[in-house]
């Protein structure tokens, strides 16, 4: 089950408060700008900074070539 619309909406970066990119299938949010994933455990946004994972070039190819990624954050 996947994030509520409503709540992806809300959802920016602890730190930086920029939107994130919301990658359904891995269960993560990801900035790109910081470089970091944060995990989505039982349809909970875990949005601690010390909880965050780094991300490898790899990693963040991946995420932001995901065709149903999507960013959050108000507009």
């Amino acid at each position: 089950m996947a994030l509520d619309d409503f709540l992806i909406e809300l959802l920016v970066d602890p730190l930086d408060h920029e939107p994130l990119l919301y990658v359904a299938s891995a269960d993560v949010l990801v900035n790109p700008r910081r470089r970091v994933a944060y995990a989505v455990v039982d349809n909970i946004a875990v949005l601690l900074p010390d909880e965050a994972v780094a991300l490898s070039d790899e990693e963040l190819k991946r995420y932001q070539s995901d065709p149903d990624a999507r960013l959050t954050g108000p507009r």
